[in-house]
């Protein structure tokens, strides 16, 4: 199956993709954010993704693994006392 169009849905805060054979997938961001993101450098690169490249965003979330993607993209270090 290919998508014929994927957009951010910013009224559901869903990304919204249709497929070839008709099928319709809603993707709740916040949802998504609130179980892989763990501070908000996470929730910014999930953010970027969703505004900027939303198919890439589908993807990952359908067919990868968003948690070790995270992992490696952002870097997360805490200001010392």
């Amino acid at each position: 199956m290919r998508i014929l169009s994927c957009a951010f849905n910013m009224d559901t805060a869903c990304v919204e993709l249709r497929l070839t054979d008709g099928t319709l997938i809603s993707i709740n961001c916040t949802a998504v954010e609130n179980e892989v993101a763990d501070n908000m450098y996470q929730r910014s690169e999930l953010d970027y993704l969703i505004y900027n490249d939303p198919v890439a965003y589908a993807e990952l979330i359908l067919n990868g693994d968003p948690e070790t993607y995270l992992n490696v993209v952002t870097e997360y270090k805490p200001l010392d006392g």
